[in-house]
């Protein structure tokens, strides 16, 4: 059986205008544990890559009602006090997954801190300041992109800090 031909995402459009190098990576989407962080443990297996390479993309609110968004990787999480304080809050809290789509356009599981409808503060864990690349959602389930962090946190005009626990 011929494997069928993997369509660019929005967010393959994006790094090919900007001329930024990447690796698109595509996966089976089978019934893993979403959600959870053994899924993008399990998306990194089923990619044949190190779990330590991957990285999730989380949205979350500030007390100012501000957006943003964090990239960390996919076998931690997101220290909400550390995080806050790298964007200057208060506090912030995690994203109710019904308003995730309507404000990033992309759905869970499958968002990418690259080509959402409005472009929000960034930060990306500071654990990838040290690799070489990351691998982070292509925008939708089944998709992933690697990529440099560096030229990631330029693209999406990001910062890094220690932000994971």
């Amino acid at each position: 059986m011929a494997k069928k031909k993997e369509e660019k995402t929005n967010v393959m459009r994006i790094l090919d205008q900007r001329k930024i190098p990447y690796t698109a990576r595509f996966y089976e989407d089978s019934q893993g544990p979403e959600g959870t962080r053994e899924y993008g443990v399990h998306v990194a297996e089923a990619l044949g890559q190190d779990p330590a390479r991957g990285f999730k993309t989380l949205v979350a609110r500030g007390a100012s009602k501000a957006i943003y968004v964090f990239d960390i990787p996919v076998e931690d999480t997101l220290d909400l006090k550390k995080a806050a304080k790298a964007v200057g809050e208060k506090s912030i809290a995690m994203l109710h997954q019904k308003e995730l789509l309507p404000l990033t356009g992309y759905v869970h599981g499958g968002c990418s801190p690259v080509g959402m409808k409005k472009p929000f503060p960034t930060v990306l864990d500071g654990s990838v300041e040290g690799l070489d690349a990351i691998v982070v959602s292509a925008g939708k389930i089944g998709a992933q992109v690697e990529l440099a962090p560096a030229a990631l946190c330029a693209l999406v005009g990001g910062t890094f800090a220690p932000v994971s626990k």
